[in-house]
Protein backbone atom coordinates (compact mmCIF):
# COMPACT_ATOMS: atom_id res chain seq x y z
CA UNK A 1 0.00 0.00 0.00
CA UNK A 2 1.75 3.16 -1.38
CA UNK A 3 1.20 6.66 0.81
CA UNK A 4 2.40 9.96 0.70
CA UNK A 5 4.93 10.97 3.22
CA UNK A 6 5.03 14.61 4.49
CA UNK A 7 7.94 16.97 6.30
CA UNK A 8 7.07 18.82 9.06
CA UNK A 9 6.71 21.96 6.90
CA UNK A 10 3.60 20.02 5.27
CA UNK A 11 5.53 19.37 1.95
CA UNK A 12 4.83 15.90 0.24
CA UNK A 13 8.14 14.44 -0.09
CA UNK A 14 7.79 11.15 -1.46
CA UNK A 15 5.98 7.89 -0.83
CA UNK A 16 6.22 5.02 1.52
CA UNK A 17 4.92 1.32 1.04
CA UNK A 18 2.71 0.36 3.98
CA UNK A 19 2.55 -2.96 5.14
CA UNK A 20 -0.69 -4.97 3.76
CA UNK A 21 -0.31 -6.91 6.67
CA UNK A 22 -1.24 -4.11 9.28
CA UNK A 23 -2.40 -1.08 7.16
CA UNK A 24 -5.28 -3.07 4.83
CA UNK A 25 -6.50 -6.04 6.76
CA UNK A 26 -10.38 -6.69 6.81
CA UNK A 27 -11.74 -4.49 10.20
CA UNK A 28 -13.87 -5.97 12.34
CA UNK A 29 -16.12 -3.67 14.55
CA UNK A 30 -17.32 -6.07 17.24
CA UNK A 31 -13.73 -7.28 17.91
CA UNK A 32 -12.42 -3.25 18.18
CA UNK A 33 -15.56 -2.94 20.43
CA UNK A 34 -14.63 -6.00 22.66
CA UNK A 35 -11.10 -5.06 23.12
CA UNK A 36 -11.82 -1.46 23.63
CA UNK A 37 -14.37 -1.79 26.58
CA UNK A 38 -12.01 -4.57 28.09
CA UNK A 39 -9.39 -1.96 28.28
CA UNK A 40 -11.60 1.01 29.69
CA UNK A 41 -12.61 -1.60 32.32
CA UNK A 42 -8.96 -2.45 33.06
CA UNK A 43 -8.46 1.25 33.85
CA UNK A 44 -11.33 1.74 35.95
CA UNK A 45 -10.28 1.96 39.42
CA UNK A 46 -12.71 1.03 42.79
CA UNK A 47 -13.44 4.45 44.46
CA UNK A 48 -17.10 3.70 45.86
CA UNK A 49 -17.38 1.63 48.98
CA UNK A 50 -19.84 1.12 51.49
CA UNK A 51 -19.63 -0.90 54.92
CA UNK A 52 -21.57 -3.53 55.91
CA UNK A 53 -23.81 -4.52 59.24
CA UNK A 54 -21.11 -6.10 60.12
CA UNK A 55 -18.00 -3.13 59.64
CA UNK A 56 -20.70 -0.25 60.27
CA UNK A 57 -19.94 1.11 64.34
CA UNK A 58 -22.78 -0.07 66.86
CA UNK A 59 -23.36 -2.03 69.96
CA UNK A 60 -23.78 -5.58 69.48
CA UNK A 61 -26.42 -5.98 72.25
CA UNK A 62 -30.41 -6.15 71.31
CA UNK A 63 -31.83 -2.63 71.12
CA UNK A 64 -34.96 -3.95 73.36
CA UNK A 65 -36.53 -6.59 74.50
CA UNK A 66 -38.27 -9.31 72.27
CA UNK A 67 -41.84 -8.70 73.37
CA UNK A 68 -43.86 -6.76 76.02
CA UNK A 69 -42.52 -3.22 74.26
CA UNK A 70 -45.09 -2.80 71.51
CA UNK A 71 -42.33 -1.88 69.02
CA UNK A 72 -41.57 -3.91 66.44
CA UNK A 73 -38.60 -6.71 67.16
CA UNK A 74 -34.95 -5.99 66.45
CA UNK A 75 -31.71 -7.27 66.78
CA UNK A 76 -29.32 -4.74 66.38
CA UNK A 77 -28.96 -1.63 65.77
CA UNK A 78 -26.50 -1.88 62.70
CA UNK A 79 -29.04 -3.69 60.84
CA UNK A 80 -29.96 -2.30 57.00
CA UNK A 81 -33.29 -1.07 58.21
CA UNK A 82 -31.83 1.38 60.91
CA UNK A 83 -31.08 4.50 60.01
CA UNK A 84 -26.91 4.44 59.87
CA UNK A 85 -27.19 0.72 59.71
CA UNK A 86 -25.24 -1.42 57.36
CA UNK A 87 -25.91 -0.90 53.32
CA UNK A 88 -27.28 -4.16 51.85
CA UNK A 89 -25.59 -5.13 48.51
CA UNK A 90 -23.81 -1.68 48.12
CA UNK A 91 -20.38 -1.03 46.14
CA UNK A 92 -17.44 -2.76 47.84
CA UNK A 93 -13.29 -2.63 47.01
CA UNK A 94 -13.90 -6.31 46.23
CA UNK A 95 -15.33 -5.52 43.12
CA UNK A 96 -13.22 -6.59 40.16
CA UNK A 97 -14.02 -4.76 36.63
CA UNK A 98 -10.88 -6.24 35.12
CA UNK A 99 -11.41 -8.17 31.61
CA UNK A 100 -9.12 -11.07 30.02
CA UNK A 101 -8.82 -10.62 26.60
CA UNK A 102 -5.89 -12.99 24.58
CA UNK A 103 -3.41 -11.15 23.58
CA UNK A 104 -3.90 -12.36 19.88
CA UNK A 105 -7.50 -10.65 19.99
CA UNK A 106 -5.79 -7.40 21.04
CA UNK A 107 -3.50 -7.36 18.49
CA UNK A 108 -5.90 -8.25 15.72
CA UNK A 109 -8.10 -5.14 16.74
CA UNK A 110 -4.88 -2.75 17.10
CA UNK A 111 -4.14 -3.83 13.10
CA UNK A 112 -7.69 -3.09 12.62
CA UNK A 113 -7.90 0.40 13.79
CA UNK A 114 -4.75 1.17 12.12
CA UNK A 115 -6.76 -0.09 9.07
CA UNK A 116 -9.50 2.22 9.40
CA UNK A 117 -7.53 4.97 9.98
CA UNK A 118 -5.90 4.47 6.57
CA UNK A 119 -9.35 3.95 4.98
CA UNK A 120 -10.91 6.91 6.51
CA UNK A 121 -7.52 9.52 5.46
CA UNK A 122 -6.88 9.67 8.90
CA UNK A 123 -3.50 8.88 9.28
CA UNK A 124 -0.58 11.00 8.04
CA UNK A 125 3.31 9.79 7.45
CA UNK A 126 5.85 12.20 8.34
CA UNK A 127 9.19 11.39 7.67
CA UNK A 128 10.63 13.14 10.94
CA UNK A 129 9.85 15.77 13.01
CA UNK A 130 13.21 18.20 14.49
CA UNK A 131 13.05 20.59 16.72
CA UNK A 132 15.91 22.73 17.99
CA UNK A 133 14.21 24.25 21.17
CA UNK A 134 11.24 22.35 23.10
CA UNK A 135 9.01 25.34 22.20
CA UNK A 136 5.05 24.22 22.11
CA UNK A 137 4.58 26.90 19.30
CA UNK A 138 7.37 24.86 16.94
CA UNK A 139 5.13 21.93 17.66
CA UNK A 140 2.26 23.50 16.82
CA UNK A 141 3.64 24.82 13.92
CA UNK A 142 4.25 21.48 12.67
CA UNK A 143 0.58 20.57 13.28
CA UNK A 144 -0.70 23.58 11.66
CA UNK A 145 1.49 22.62 8.69
CA UNK A 146 0.09 19.54 8.39
CA UNK A 147 -2.95 20.91 8.48
CA UNK A 148 -4.32 18.66 11.31
CA UNK A 149 -5.47 20.98 14.13
CA UNK A 150 -7.65 20.45 16.86
CA UNK A 151 -7.50 24.69 17.60
CA UNK A 152 -10.79 26.33 16.25
CA UNK A 153 -9.04 29.59 15.53
CA UNK A 154 -6.71 28.65 12.76
CA UNK A 155 -9.40 28.93 10.15
CA UNK A 156 -9.19 26.09 6.97
CA UNK A 157 -7.27 23.08 9.44
CA UNK A 158 -8.77 19.58 9.96
CA UNK A 159 -9.82 19.93 13.27
CA UNK A 160 -9.78 17.02 16.07
CA UNK A 161 -7.65 15.36 18.37
CA UNK A 162 -4.46 13.77 18.03
CA UNK A 163 -2.03 10.71 18.21
CA UNK A 164 1.51 11.15 17.50
CA UNK A 165 3.29 7.86 17.24
CA UNK A 166 7.28 7.70 17.83
CA UNK A 167 9.99 5.67 17.44
CA UNK A 168 10.70 6.52 20.54
CA UNK A 169 10.68 9.36 22.86
CA UNK A 170 12.07 12.54 22.46
CA UNK A 171 12.55 14.87 25.35
CA UNK A 172 12.13 18.13 23.17
CA UNK A 173 8.95 16.32 21.59
CA UNK A 174 7.68 15.75 24.69
CA UNK A 175 8.23 19.31 26.61
CA UNK A 176 7.02 20.52 23.45
CA UNK A 177 3.60 19.09 23.26
CA UNK A 178 2.76 18.72 26.78
CA UNK A 179 0.68 22.22 26.83
CA UNK A 180 -1.04 21.77 23.23
CA UNK A 181 -4.48 20.57 24.09
CA UNK A 182 -5.91 17.48 22.48
CA UNK A 183 -1.81 16.16 21.44
CA UNK A 184 -0.96 13.34 22.75
CA UNK A 185 2.55 11.11 22.37
CA UNK A 186 2.69 7.87 22.47
CA UNK A 187 5.86 4.71 21.76
CA UNK A 188 4.60 2.69 18.49
CA UNK A 189 5.39 -0.02 21.11
CA UNK A 190 2.92 1.01 23.40
CA UNK A 191 0.71 1.23 21.08
CA UNK A 192 -3.09 0.47 22.07
CA UNK A 193 -7.02 0.29 20.40
CA UNK A 194 -8.23 3.03 23.00
CA UNK A 195 -5.89 5.38 22.55
CA UNK A 196 -6.14 5.61 18.82
CA UNK A 197 -10.30 5.52 18.71
CA UNK A 198 -9.59 8.71 21.63
CA UNK A 199 -7.66 10.46 18.87
CA UNK A 200 -9.40 11.39 15.39
CA UNK A 201 -6.24 11.82 13.57
CA UNK A 202 -2.61 9.38 13.83
CA UNK A 203 0.63 11.29 12.51
CA UNK A 204 2.76 7.99 12.50
CA UNK A 205 6.27 8.89 11.77
CA UNK A 206 8.06 6.90 8.69
CA UNK A 207 10.64 4.96 11.35
CA UNK A 208 7.45 3.91 13.73
CA UNK A 209 6.13 1.95 11.01
CA UNK A 210 9.00 -0.50 11.13
CA UNK A 211 8.82 -0.79 14.87
CA UNK A 212 4.82 -1.15 14.96
CA UNK A 213 5.71 -4.16 12.51
CA UNK A 214 8.33 -5.98 14.36
CA UNK A 215 6.28 -5.36 17.65
CA UNK A 216 2.75 -6.63 16.56
CA UNK A 217 2.65 -8.37 13.38
CA UNK A 218 3.66 -12.15 15.08
CA UNK A 219 2.42 -15.04 14.03
CA UNK A 220 0.91 -17.45 16.55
Amino acid sequence: MKVAVYNQKGEEVGTTLLPEEIFAVKVNPDLIHQVSVSQLANRRKRIANTKGRGEVSGGGRKPWPQKHMGKARHGSIRSPLWRHGGITFGPTKEKVFKREIPKKMKRKALLMVLAAKVKSNLLIILDKIKLDRPKTKLMAKVIENLRVTPHQSLVGGKKGSILLILPEMNENLILAARNLPKVTLIQAKDLNCLDMLSSKYLIILKESVKVIKETFLKND
